[in-house]
């Protein structure tokens, strides 16, 4: 099974990031051997940093040892579908913080898998509570 990697770090890595590079990379070393996958919304979110060069992002993709062509299911659908209607439905009723979909859609990908590597683990929380979370702190 393989780890989902969430988009921030690997922009952490890409831009050299002096706060967050480090933990980043080593987060991804520490779990490149239980096989390391991107969702494609990731892939949308990251082509800015190369220009929209799909061959450029892919082998900068490679070289992390993330696989980038994991597809989307009819699942991975519902569950995005279950989480922005309960996320918009509190945030209704309460006046809750604002969410990009990406994450929703990220975070149900990710149930497929053994868990989510992300530096918002708390955003993912709060729309996926029992997927499996894992930070850069500590690496």
């Amino acid at each position: 099974m393989a780890w989902v990697v969430d988009t921030s770090l690997i922009l952490d890595i890409g831009l050299d990031d002096p706060k967050f590079a480090v933990g980043s990379e080593r987060l991804l070393l520490a779990k490149l051997s239980e096989k390391l996958v991107i969702c494609p919304v990731t892939f949308i979110e990251l082509a800015p940093a190369f220009a929209g060069n799909q061959e450029v992002e892919e082998e900068f993709l490679f070289h992390l040892g993330i696989a980038s062509d994991e597809s989307w299911t009819p699942k991975d659908t519902a569950g995005s579908a279950a989480a922005w209607a309960e996320h918009i439905g509190k945030r209704r009723k309460q006046g809750g913080s604002k969410r990009p979909v990406a994450d929703v859609l990220i975070g149900a990908f990710a149930q497929r898998f053994q868990g989510l590597l992300t530096r918002n683990a708390s955003d993912f929380r709060k729309l996926f509570p029992q997927l499996p979370l894992i930070e850069p702190e500590g690496f």
